[in-house]
């Protein structure tokens, strides 16, 4: 608390060489999966997470659960992080920000008006048209099983799961030039393998 009772946040708390040093190992976290690295971070973070999401309303239970969500967040998207834009408190904290707001607005669902066109199913499908979409799925499949094990997880990850590619630089702790100049090959690949068919 300050001379006027106003609490300061983690990052106002901090000394300069306390903000590089946060930085540091975030960066080791990015760069090396450095999990001793990411400790002293839980260790620091976790807790004044906590804090916030109760000063912000939320009991116990889900203060924990959040905050737990807020380190993961913090190991898979490190690589995300830019010193220059912000620093490590106001990075991990617009984090559990933003993840208390998603949790929020999804306990405030909107009733649906069974009429909307939004929901009602689609027409049947056209029988050839069917068939043609598995024939599609059936060249793209044999296609990939000519790539490179990697290409294809880039492939998966990028269109299954529809990660950007900043995520999945982020999840395979790869460059993110690296990522999408695979991804590109392995268009290029599936491009003219499709197109010999």
């Amino acid at each position: 608390m300050d001379g006027k009772g106003n609490s300061k946040s983690a990052g106002e708390m901090l000394g300069d060489a306390e903000r590089t040093r946060f930085a540091d190992l975030l960066l080791a976290v990015a760069e090396l999966q450095d999990r001793d690295a990411f400790a002293e971070l839980f260790a620091y973070y976790a807790p004044r997470v906590k804090s916030y999401l109760l000063r912000l309303g939320a009991d116990s239970a889900l203060a924990e659960e959040i905050a737990q969500d807020v380190m993961v967040t913090v190991w898979r998207k490190a690589g995300l992080f830019d010193r220059a834009q912000a620093s490590v408190s106001t990075w991990i904290f617009r984090i559990a920000r933003n993840r208390r707001i998603d949790l929020f607005r999804r306990s405030k669902r909107p009733e649906l008006d069974p009429e909307e066109e939004m929901i009602l199913p689609s027409g049947v499908e056209a029988p050839d048209a069917r068939i043609e979409a598995m024939e599609t799925e059936a060249r793209v499949r044999a296609a990939m099983k000519d790539l490179p094990e990697e290409q294809v997880l880039l492939l998966k990850l990028a269109f299954y799961e529809g990660l950007s590619h900043s995520e999945i630089a982020a999840r395979l702790g790869a460059p993110l030039g690296t990522v999408k100049s695979r991804i590109r090959l392995a268009f290029a690949k599936m491009k003219v393998r499709l197109g010999d068919e």
